[in-house]
């Protein structure tokens, strides 16, 4: 028996199931030479032209480039470069219109040519039989070569997986599609540089036969090839036209009856195919040192003038061929199919550029294929399954497309659908059966890329997952044994010394950190204070002297403001506490401090009943003499605030005012102890029934008033306030006085309607100076008025007003009891006026003289 080699050898020929036998239509472009197509002004090239992933960009927009410059770069095995067809200036990178089915957008580099034409420099091998098969297939590669016949699949990726295991070589020249001429053309013209590539090839496999498979009806072609063959081992086999024999599958079981395994490759079984045009690529690329940059397109169809085949650059749109070479589109139906009529697409538009896979342009007219289809419902006549050379059930297959059940069309083998279009020729119902299957595999594609990306997510996922329990058991494995050192160590040393010897660290930080918040000086400050403060508890004293926990806030104030200042201008020099400050003012408040002390511990001893008023001078003098001190003191700290440190605060007006009414209140006692010998001689209790005296005793106490005034000038106060205020004694004669007067004249002048001004009883100064200065006033107006009367009766009013006068008296009664009250508590303690209080009732005055002065006068006007 034979072997296979032997066999094929001896001319032996098999068939493939189905086919079909379509008119060729291949003599109207295969009559002529092929032509070179001129430049176009520009060019576009798609990143990906081939199956596979895309190169990595390699040009920017502006930049120059070469013919045969390398624009992308290769870092995978299914990567391709692409390389500039002419030269000239990249315009774009951007999405434009691809040779694909779809229709889409895909990226794209726009070159603008510059006519030039000049060349990269190129890398030529001088004798390819000194090379290795590796740095062959790496020329190979380099020059982005991929499958020529349509399929694209890369070229030195295809070589490489046949290395050591190809046994028999195929050359692809059946090219049986319809009106498609470019590889007969190819081989009638370049039938030398054919049989080169072939050789190139057979030096990488090494196989034991090579064969060349060609259709019986390209007869000049099969003459250039066996002239160019003669003296080389290949075997030129010419098989009979039969639609679709230039399938991949379909060649090898006409040459060798052998079948590819489903989902395999031809290297499986020790066979490798190669399309002639693609090895006419590795001659240029290895000998010559060019790139893929350009190849043969047929331009067919009843629209062109006379349709031929012509030398295109990679990029060139369809456009510019259509305007050279003579075509006319068809007023009817005007169509563009990039490839044959059986495989070939329609294009959207003619600026679709020419690709590595792109071998035919078929334009018909009308006539000649008739665009019109009238999708029908199957007849169940089995022509398909008859016409299907991959044994299929094309039937099955459109249904479950149709209703996207893709698992049972995975079943049915799809992918071994080589869409070669035989069904549909065939179908009497005119369905278009490759247009389901190819949206049937496009979508099973895309589900199985989702599919493998969730697989690798999950994949990660679940690593992620063991990676960080792992971490957390290490860790918790480091703690445990840290632990367990710690406890052993304790063990060996003693674990109370251990944690004695950790307590005590802690409080050394702490008073470290203490240490460091508390100046020297500010804690001997504190220490000086607080032992004042036992000494004096010790005494017995009340208050102590706080004059050190004075001087350490003022010292403490000064710091901060210090601070702040230096924080404001940047400065970073630390700030040192000085205890030593103006002294002056200090003791000054030092000295009235120990007055207060003093004045309170007499205030807080008994007193008798018996006791005259001369036991309680001493006491009233000590008070007076505080109150006189803290005057001084304020007085001086604010005298001196211009040359003392700005540490030193001062003195605001509401200080100022309580220091006033403490002074006068202090002299007002002083001034009572003097005066209470005399007050049975000098100021007799007015009889109710008798208005004159009542008016002798006001001037008696006004005369007193100035006397005491002008005996007793002192700048430390603003105004000496009337001393009968603070008597309760004085209050209560001035009560009856009211008294006597509002009978009086509720009795003499019931028909008088005045108000009464009532007599202030307040501690202001102010108020007693206005009240004093009304006084004054009425008493100079009555005296104008009655000059008959002996002593200006200034308090008794002029108002005819009965009602009024008894609300002045029940008021005038009223303060008398809560003076009196007040002083029977706390004769000594000095009260501390509220300045804003002063101010409005100084104003109150001031408006009821206003208001008395002008009744007066509009009587004196009636």
């Amino acid at each position: 028996m034979l072997s296979l080699i032997e066999q094929i050898k001896s001319g032996s020929l098999w068939d493939f199931p189905g086919g079909v036998h379509p008119q060729d239509n291949k003599k109207q472009s295969n009559q002529s030479a092929i032509v070179k197509a001129s430049i176009p002004n520009e060019l576009i090239i798609p990143l990906k032209q081939h199956i596979g992933k895309p190169g990595d960009i390699l040009v920017t927009v502006g930049e120059r480039v070469l013919k045969g410059q390398p624009m992308s770069q290769v870092n995978a095995a299914f990567m391709l470069p692409i390389h500039a067809p002419t030269s000239g200036t990249v315009t774009a990178i951007e999405p434009r219109t691809i040779a694909h089915p779809s229709g889409l957008s895909d990226l794209c580099i726009v070159i603008e040519a510059d006519q030039h034409d000049e060349w990269f420099e190129l890398n030529p091998c001088v004798n390819y039989l000194d090379e290795t098969p590796e740095s062959l297939i790496e020329r190979v590669r380099l020059a982005g070569i991929s499958g020529m016949g349509g399929a694209g699949f890369p070229t030195a990726k295809k070589i490489q997986s046949g290395l050591q295991r190809t046994e028999i070589l195929i050359l692809n020249a059946a090219e049986c599609e319809p009106y498609i001429t470019a590889d007969d053309r190819l081989m009638q013209d370049k039938a030398q540089e054919v049989i080169e590539g072939i050789k190139i090839l057979n030096h990488i496999l090494k196989p034991k036969l090579t064969i060349i498979g060609i259709e019986d009806n390209k007869p000049d072609a099969i003459k250039a090839l066996e002239l160019a063959a003669k003296d080389e081992d290949i075997v030129i086999r010419v098989i009979p036209t039969k639609y679709p024999s230039g399938g991949e599958k379909q060649l090898i079981k006409i040459l060798t009856n052998l079948e590819v395994p489903v989902g395999g490759i031809p290297a499986d079984i020790g066979l490798m195919v190669q399309n002639v045009g693609s090895a006419y690529a590795i001659k240029r690329a290895v000998c010559d040192g060019e790139p893929l940059i350009e190849r043969v397109v047929t331009l067919t169809g009843n629209t062109f003038k006379q349709p031929c085949n012509v030398w295109a650059l990679i990029g060139t749109p369809v456009q510019s061929l259509l305007d050279q070479f003579g075509y006319k589109a068809d007023k009817k139906s005007p169509r563009l199919i990039m490839g044959g009529p059986m495989m070939g697409f329609t294009l959207p538009h003619a600026n679709v550029p020419i690709t590595k896979t792109s071998n035919c342009i078929l334009a018909p007219t009308y006539r000649e294929i008739d665009p019109r289809s009238y999708e029908m419902s199957c007849i169940r006549c089995s022509q398909c399954a008859e016409a299907c050379p991959a044994s299929l059930l094309p039937q099955q297959l459109q249904w479950y497309a149709k209703s996207q059940e893709y698992d049972k069309c995975e079943e049915l083998n799809l992918k071994d659908c080589i869409e070669c279009g035989a069904c549909a020729f065939v179908c009497p119902s005119e369905i278009p059966l490759v247009h389901y299957y190819r949206q049937a595999k496009a979508e099973i594609r895309t589900r199985k890329q989702e599919s493998e990306a969730a697989e690798r997510a999950k994949v990660r996922f679940e690593e992620k997952k063991a990676r960080l329990e792992r971490d957390k058991a290490e860790r918790e494995n480091r703690f445990k044994k840290a632990a367990d050192d710690r406890r052993q160590q304790m063990k060996s040393s003693g674990g109370d010394d251990a944690i004695a010897a950790a307590i005590e660290r802690v409080k050394a930080q702490k008073s470290a950190a203490a240490s460091n918040e508390v100046k020297p000086a500010v804690a001997a400050a504190i220490a000086r204070a607080k032992a004042k403060q036992a000494e004096a508890a010790q005494q017995g004293q009340a208050e102590p002297d706080n004059s050190e926990m004075a001087k350490l806030r003022e010292e403490r104030k000064r710091l901060a403001r210090e601070r702040k200042a230096n924080r404001l201008t940047g400065n970073t020099t630390p700030i040192e506490p000085n205890v030593s400050v103006e002294q002056d003012p200090k003791k000054a408040a030092i000295a009235a401090a120990l007055a207060r002390a003093k004045a309170k511990k007499a205030a807080q001893q008994p007193s008798t009943e018996s006791a005259s008023v001369e036991s309680s001078q001493p006491s009233k003098q000590d008070a007076v003499a505080a109150a006189i001190a803290r005057a001084k003191a304020k007085k001086q700290a604010i005298s001196e605030a211009g040359s003392q440190d700005s540490d030193a605060p001062a003195e605001r007006d509401p200080k100022k005012a309580a220091v006033a009414a403490a002074i006068a209140r202090a002299k007002a006692r002083k001034q009572e102890t003097v005066d209470t010998v005399t007050d049975t001689q000098d100021v007799d209790v007015p009889s109710e029934d008798d208005p004159k005296k009542a008016a002798v005793a006001a001037a008696i106490a006004r005369a007193k008033a100035r006397k005491h005034a002008a005996a007793e000038p002192s700048t430390d106060t603003p105004d000496v306030k009337t001393p009968s205020e603070d008597d309760p004694k004085k209050a209560a004669v001035a009560a009856a006085i009211a008294r006597a007067k509002a009978r009086k004249q509720a009795a003499a002048e019931p028909s008088t309607d005045t108000p009464d001004v009532e007599t202030p009883s307040e501690d202001d100064p102010k108020k007693a100076a206005v009240a004093a200065a009304i006084a004054r006033a009425k008493a100079r107006k009555q005296a104008a008025a009655e000059p008959s009367t002996d002593t200006p009766d200034v308090e008794t009013p002029s108002e005819d007003d009965p009602k009024k006068a008894a609300v002045a008296a029940a008021i005038a009664r009223a303060k008398a009891r809560k003076q009196a009250a007040t002083d029977t508590q706390d004769a000594e303690t000095p009260v501390v006026e509220d300045p804003k209080k002063a101010a409005v009732a100084a104003a109150i005055a001031r408006a009821k003289a206003r208001k008395i002065e002008n009744e007066q006068n509009n009587k004196e006007n009636n």
